[in-house]
C-alpha cells in the first residue's frame, strides 16, 4: 500500500498538470490535507472494526463532497464558493474531489485493496490485471470479467481468453483488517516488541512516482507555467 509521501507526490503531479492558473502554495497545501484525510481510518481502526481502508477510504465521501459542490454551484441562486473565491475556488473545489477519489482511494485500490462503497456496501476490493493487444486473441484484458465467447463468436473478438478477471472481492470489514504502522496487528493483542513499519516506497513504480511527482511539483512552484521574457 502506498505511503503518504507517495500519495503526496502523486497529488503534486496531478496539481501541477491539472490546476493550471489555480496552482499555488495554498491550493497545493489544501490538496495535501485532502489526500491525508482518508488515512484517519488507520486510527479509527484502533477502536472500530471498520477501520483502515474502509471508514474514510471509500468513494462515498468524495461522491457526497461532489454533490455538495454541485448544489452550491448549480442549484443555489448565489454560490458561496464563487462568491468567496471566484473561478479559483471552483477549480480547486473540483480538484479536491479528484484528489480524494483518485489520489488516494483508487491508488489504494490497486495496492492492497479498499472498501469502496462503505458504509452503503461493506466489501473490500482489489483491482489488478493486465491489458494487452494480441495478434491472435485481439484485445486481452483481465480487469473486468466478461462473458466467455460462444462457439459462434471468434476467439479474437475482444474477449479475455485467459480465464476471467483478476479483480478480487476480498471480504467485508469483519473479515479484512489491514495492518499499519499505527496498528501492526489489527484485531489481536499487540506484542511488546512490535515492529512498527511506516513505508516510504515499496515498489519500483512507487519510487518513480515519488521522485517524478516531487520534482514536477517543485519545478512548478519554482518556475510556474509562464515562459521567460527573452
Amino acid at each position: 500500500m502506498p505511503s503518504l509521501v507517495v500519495h503526496y507526490a502523486f497529488v503534486g503531479l496531478l496539481a501541477a498538470t491539472l490546476l493550471g492558473a489555480a496552482f499555488d502554495k495554498r491550493s497545493l497545501l489544501l490538496s495535501i490535507l485532502v489526500v491525508t484525510f482518508p488515512d484517519i481510518d488507520a486510527f479509527i481502526g484502533l477502536y472500530w472494526q471498520a477501520g483502515h481502508r474502509a471508514a474514510t477510504t471509500n468513494l462515498v465521501i468524495p461522491a457526497v463532497l461532489a454533490l455538495l459542490i454541485a448544489v452550491d454551484l448549480y442549484v443555489r441562486e448565489e454560490s458561496y464558493i464563487k462568491g468567496r473565491w471566484g473561478a479559483y475556488g471552483v477549480r480547486v473545489s473540483w480538484f479536491c474531489v479528484i484528489v480524494y477519489a483518485v489520489g488516494h482511494v483508487l491508488l489504494d485500490l490497486i495496492t492492497g485493496g479498499a472498501n469502496l462503497f462503505w458504509p452503503l456496501y461493506d466489501q473490500f476490493y482489489q483491482l489488478s490485471g493486465h491489458l494487452e493487444l494480441s495478434s491472435q486473441r485481439g484485445i486481452v484484458q483481465t480487469f473486468v470479467e466478461l462473458p466467455e465467447p460462444t462457439a459462434q463468436t471468434p476467439s479474437g473478438g475482444g474477449s479475455d481468453g485467459s480465464g476471467g478477471s483478476t479483480t478480487q472481492s476480498m471480504g467485508n470489514s469483519s473479515e479484512v483488517q489491514m495492518s499499519t504502522g499505527v496498528d501492526p496487528t489489527p484485531g489481536q493483542r499487540e506484542p511488546e516488541a512490535v515492529d512498527r513499519v511506516f513505508p516510504i516506497a515499496r515498489s519500483g513504480w512507487e519510487l518513480v512516482i515519488l521522485v517524478v511527482g516531487s520534482l514536477a511539483t517543485a519545478a512548478r512552484l519554482r518556475f510556474g507555467h509562464e515562459l521567460p521574457d527573452e
